[in-house]
Parts: C-alpha cells; sequence; structure tokens
C-alpha cells in the first residue's frame, strides 16, 4: 500500500522494506521526511511514525542476508535458547536450510513430540558423529589393552 501510494502520488520514495528481525515495522529510503510521512499518513494498519532519519550503517545489519553456514546436522543434540523451550536439550530430526529451520525431538519428554522451530533459536553442544568417534576410540584402546595383557 505504501509503494502504491508513493507511486501514484509520485512521491520521492525510492524503497520499501521490511527488514528481517524488527516485526510490525517498515523503513523507507525517501529524498526527504515530508515524502516518507505523505506516503503512510491515513493508511490502514499504520500505527504511527518514528520520524528518525538512519543511516544505512544502522540498519546495515537487518537489511543485508547473514552468509553463515550453518552446521547443524540431523543426529545432533541441541539446547535451546530463546523462547518457551528455553534450556532444554532436544535431537535434531530433519533440517531445512532454505527456510532456516531445524525440527527437534525433545530429550526430555515422555512422548516424542516434533517441534518445528528457528536455526537462530539452538545451539549445538553435541555431534552426533563425534560421540560416535569418542566410543569407537575408547573401545580400540580397551582392545589394544586386552592385547597387552592388562
Amino acid at each position: 500500500m505504501v509503494s502504491e501510494r508513493a507511486t501514484k502520488k509520485q512521491l520521492s520514495v525510492f524503497s520499501v522494506v521490511r527488514p528481517h528481525g524488527l516485526r510490525g515495522y517498515i523503513i523507507l529510503e525517501a529524498a526527504d521526511r515530508e515524502s516518507a510521512e505523505e506516503s503512510v499518513f491515513n493508511l490502514p494498519y499504520i500505527k504511527g511514525i518514528i520520524g528518525k532519519t538512519l543511516s544505512y550503517e544502522e540498519i546495515r545489519a537487518m537489511l543485508e542476508p547473514k552468509v553463515e553456514d550453518f552446521r547443524i546436522e540431523v543426529g545432533d543434540i541441541v539446547e535451546m535458547i530463546g523462547q518457551t523451550f528455553k534450556g532444554e536439550k532436544a535431537k535434531v530430526t530433519r533440517v531445512d536450510k532454505t527456510k532456516g529451520e531445524v525440527v527437534v525431538s525433545l530429550l526430555g519428554a515422555s512422548v516424542p513430540i516434533p517441534l518445528t522451530i528457528k536455526m537462530d533459536n539452538v545451539k549445538v553442544i553435541r555431534r552426533e558423529d563425534k560421540a560416535e568417534e569418542s566410543d569407537k576410540k575408547s573401545e580400540s584402546s580397551e582392545e589394544s589393552s586386552d592385547d597387552l595383557g592388562i
């Protein structure tokens, strides 16, 4: 609606952005403050205007996509950070990197219920493959000690 009004009235509004991490807010890029205010004046769902002029450096983190290599894999043990299940441990059952979500099953629950949560709300505390490697190392060290007669 903001974009349509700016185009219709030929206002000098260059872009309208809904940044990641700022729920319920939009950022307008305009030549002047009057154009920005006129483009949103009396539109439905607009509750108010924060008339602060921002530099690009202040909002760069919200606008530029994060280039992260998510290292969460199926079978990892993760701990929830934030939200309702803060501090709970869970096992990853599925990873959707395109949506940035993981499906986990809580370890402490008596009935396994799959939960879909954002990747940035979990942190890996144990890898499945590292646990298997350490088990194999301990088994091989026991076997070698048996061979020596210890």
